[in-house]
């Protein structure tokens, strides 16, 4: 099994250790720190579930006890594939506890996603809700263990089926619970946003994971009387860390779990919780923006509202105050590392124009001309990375490496952006064949391949395009070969491929013909390139 490891060369780790950024803490020390500071006060809402720190701590005991009866050892990765549910905090801190690895995986995705991800990680355990949203996650377990017979365990969130329910794991009582984890071990898998091809998994450590969410809470004004509303899938980086629900409970805050992040799941959430705080993606919040002055729910606790995952256009961000009432927060990062916010006290104009500054002292950034060239502050160029929480390695991908990070370990992020003056930077888009829809990322190349695989395909190019409410939409370009498939056809022979449906098309263009060069040849970026300009060039005429 390939070991599962995040090294900072022993120089940066003795930095960070001396500037305090790690201060030997685990998910593990700062729950149990919680605890015997307020044991009865409210941590997790979720649904009909009201847990307070104490409760939070002993159900996560008792999961780790029994996750390690069922037959599962320390250092095991298992999968997890939960909705926004109190269960997840119960799980993943049984996780941390028993020193599992969690391996976070979205609702959203499916059995081409979740078989990757546990292949990649060599996972011998799956972490499931019975159903979300109409979908059956126990017949997605069926699919995936015919592809992947080494998860020898699915322990299941509600009516179990023929597998393991949570409520009913065998009892732990005689199971000795290891020592808490080493700071520097890895704490679990995330994964990326899949730029090039399926999602890399990225290996955070406690150290560098627990600084990145304590000093977000600090930025944030989190504090015991906050009350953080996770409304995106929790799952995705910025609900978990910025501060997102590790950030709110590290605080002593309280953590509201929404079914959804429409209007109508979490305006009730917002007036009946007293909720403070809460963190969009920009078609989100254009929806929120829309419903708030009709709605009948008391919003006035809101006092700040994040939006990240994709860039927020100046336009709309300026009518959060006067819509919404509440300072907005810019939010720019990434699940490998580094994140920027607009702080609450800057000026507005720097909170609606910009994505705001790095969280460390420590974050070194790069940006650089193609050729490899520092630019001049004010230039758009390729954005580069390292400090304290940004990683430099992803897990068991040899690859992926050599190309996203440098020799002396800056992350290539992929992103061009510009630094202004206070440091603030201004995000103009990324380098790559790289599709942000409503903050999901998704890779081009992989949209291809699945394409390719239609019998009535020859050939497939798939771009972004702007657009209004996703910020960016995917769009096919088809070359058919015999009979030509119907549009809708097609998506739905996608959707049977077992892809997570956000990676469907949303438009498809049937074309003759992709140009080529003089000698028959085109990389596959110029070709894109050159079908976005296109099509926009007909759109406008």
């Amino acid at each position: 099994m390939t070991p599962v490891q995040q090294v900072w060369p022993a120089e940066f780790a003795a930095r960070y250790r001396d500037k305090g950024y790690w201060r030997g803490e685990t998910f593990t020390s700062f729950l149990r720190a919680r605890v015997t500071e307020m044991p009865d006060r409210l941590a997790v809402v979720g649904g009909e579930q009201r847990w307070s720190f104490a409760e939070l701590e002993a159900r996560a005991e008792a999961i780790a006890r029994g996750l390690l009866a069922l037959g599962l050892q320390p250092g095991d990765r298992v999968v997890v594939q939960l909705p926004n549910i109190a269960e997840f905090l119960s799980v993943v801190f049984g996780m941390f506890r028993a020193r599992l690895v969690p391996v976070y995986a979205l609702p959203a995705h499916r059995s081409v996603e979740i078989v990757h991800f546990a292949r990649t990680a060599e996972a011998r355990g799956y972490i499931i809700a019975d159903r979300h949203e109409g979908f059956d996650y126990r017949a997605l377990a069926d699919e995936v263990l015919g592809e992947v017979p080494e998860l020898a365990h699915v322990v299941v969130v509600g009516e179990a089926g023929p597998f393991t329910a949570l409520d009913a794991l065998p009892d732990g009582g005689a199971v000795a619970l290891p020592e808490d984890a080493d700071p520097s071990e890895v704490a679990f898998l995330q994964i990326s946003g899949g730029s090039t091809g399926l999602s890399k998994l990225i290996p955070r450590t406690h150290d560098d994971y627990t600084y990145s969410f304590r000093a977000s809470a600090e930025i944030c004004g989190l504090n015991p009387e906050s009350v953080y509303l996770a409304a995106l899938p929790v799952a995705h980086n910025f609900p978990m860390s910025s501060p997102g629900v590790f950030g709110a409970l590290y605080a002593g805050a309280r953590v509201v779990l929404a079914s959804s992040p429409s209007p109508e799941a979490a305006f009730p959430l917002i007036a009946r919780e007293g909720v403070t705080i809460t963190g969009l993606v920009p078609p989100l919040a254009l929806l929120w923006l829309q419903a708030a002055p009709t709605t009948p729910h008391d919003l006035s606790s809101l006092q700040v509202l994040q939006v990240g995952g994709a860039k927020f256009l100046a336009e709309s961000a300026r009518r959060v105050r006067p819509v919404l009432g509440c300072t907005l927060q810019q939010v720019f990062g990434m699940a490998e590392g580094l994140v920027n916010y607009t702080r609450l006290d800057d000026a507005e104009e720097i909170i609606v124009t910009t994505q705001g500054r790095p969280i460390s002292p420590d974050d070194e950034v790069l940006i650089l001309d193609d050729a490899g060239y520092p630019l001049p502050e004010g230039e758009a160029g390729n954005l580069l990375t390292r400090g304290p929480y940004t990683i430099r390695a992803y897990h068991n991908n040899v690859g992926a490496n050599a190309r996203a990070f440098t020799q002396d370990g800056f992350y290539r992020t992929g992103d061009v952006v510009k630094r202004l003056p206070d440091g603030s930077l201004v995000v103009q888009g990324r380098a790559g064949d790289h599709i942000n829809r409503a903050g999901e990322k998704i890779s081009a190349e992989e949209i291809e391949d699945h394409l390719l695989g239609h019998p009535s395909v020859f050939d497939a190019a798939v771009v972004s395009l702007p657009d209004d409410f996703l910020g960016e939409r995917s769009c096919a370009f088809i070359i058919a070969q015999g009979e030509k498939p119907k549009a809708a056809a097609l998506k739905a022979w996608m959707r049977g491929r077992g892809l997570a449906d956000f990676k469907v098309p949303d438009q498809i263009v049937f074309v003759d013909g992709f140009e080529t060069t003089a000698v028959g040849k085109i990389s596959r970026k110029e070709l894109r390139a050159s079908l976005r300009r296109r099509f926009l060039a007909q759109a406008e005429g």
